[in-house]
């Protein structure tokens, strides 16, 4: 018998967004990492509101909602009203019951200074290293460090000249550069930079990610400005906090840092550089045989190539191939959390295969 056409859209449902969610959906066990972190940030979160006034939208609800834009891929943040107004898996995910209003995407512009003052990012993604080291997934002894282009926000238009250059430029022995006479006037602190030779000049920022090599993991994320010392900066400031009051660690990298004075700042922290041999255009590298004799070169050489998966991922799916988003504090602060999605969506699969 065939069934009748009726619209009955204005009927009461007993059922919640939790009962609609099936109990092995991915997103069950990265909501569980997610609530915990952010519980234990809830001291953070009530220092950073006033005690008078109305109450805000609570900044769980604003960070799971950022955290599925990157999940989703999601390009703005109207999109992800959009999303949000008739999606049943994304409000079961922030925490928006059924006949909850959706915010207005102003709501994210209005709290993103707040958030970025309180440094949440950076300690929504110490919450979650500190899961991944309770799981004990991570390595205290070997790691690997790289860096990536981010296309900046701004277009090349906007790239003019300044109106009062400086007379000593930021170059070897106060060279003039071209940085030091232009600037961008959409993000003054994007830079125009090539990662390679062959490559061509954009307007960008530097993302950085250190990571540990047992499981894969980032345990460090950093944007620099956009120069050709950001990434062996970023490097020494992220191991550095790995090697405090620890044993000799190791660190892995392409020979793009194989450079004499990097390699010396790493040695006055203990760290061992398993850096790939720089062996072209006849210049001699700085990695000779004490390292390269050893095993632990060759397996770190292999484990480098793990990290390209964690900016493969942060291009593609976070969308952080091209920044939506101005200043190198903020472009940092939106990295941060892609990276601590990226840490929850991988802690969350090795605990299932373990299952």
């Amino acid at each position: 018998m065939r069934g009748d056409d009726l619209d009955q859209s204005r009927m009461f449902s007993y059922l919640s967004p939790e009962d609609r969610v099936p109990n092995d959906h991915p997103l069950r066990a990265i909501r569980s990492m997610t609530d915990e972190a952010l519980r234990n940030l809830s001291n953070r979160f009530e220092g950073m509101y006033s005690r008078l006034g109305r109450p805000s939208i609570p900044p769980e609800k604003l960070l799971r909602a950022l955290l599925l834009q990157v999940f989703y891929s999601v390009r703005s943040e109207r999109m992800l009203m959009e999303q949000l107004n008739y999606n049943m898996l994304f409000r079961w995910f922030v925490g928006l019951n059924m006949d909850d209003e959706v915010w207005n995407p102003t709501v994210f512009s209005k709290n993103r200074q707040r958030l970025l003052e309180g440094d949440v990012a950076q300690a929504f993604f110490a919450e979650v290293i500190e899961q991944a080291r309770r799981r004990e997934l991570l390595s205290d002894e070997h790691f690997t460090v790289d860096g990536t282009l981010l296309e900046a926000w701004a277009s090349m238009k906007s790239y003019q000249k300044k109106p009062n250059p400086p007379d000593r430029g930021s170059g070897a022995r106060g060279k003039v550069l071209l940085r030091d006479t232009h600037q961008s006037d959409t993000d003054p602190e994007a830079h125009l930079y090539r990662k390679s030779a062959g490559g061509a000049f954009q307007l960008s920022y530097l993302g950085h990610v250190l990571m540990e090599n047992r499981s894969g993991l980032p345990v460090a994320g950093r944007v620099t400005l956009a120069s050709p010392q950001g990434e062996w900066n970023a490097a020494v400031d992220m191991i550095a906090a790995m090697t405090a009051g620890k044993r000799r660690v190791t660190l892995g990298a392409d020979k793009a840092y194989d450079e004499a004075k990097f390699l010396e700042k790493l040695r006055a922290l203990r760290v061992t550089p398993h850096i790939q041999q720089y062996q072209h255009d006849n210049r001699t590298s700085n990695i000779d045989g004490r390292t390269t004799r050893h095993p632990g070169y060759a397996i770190s050489l292999k484990k480098r190539k793990q990290i390209e998966h964690i900016f493969g991922w942060l291009k593609t799916t976070a969308l952080m191939r091209k920044v939506r988003h101005r200043s190198r504090a903020l472009v940092e602060w939106l990295f941060v959390l892609a990276v601590s999605g990226y840490n929850l969506v991988r802690i969350s699969r090795m605990a299932a295969q373990t299952e």
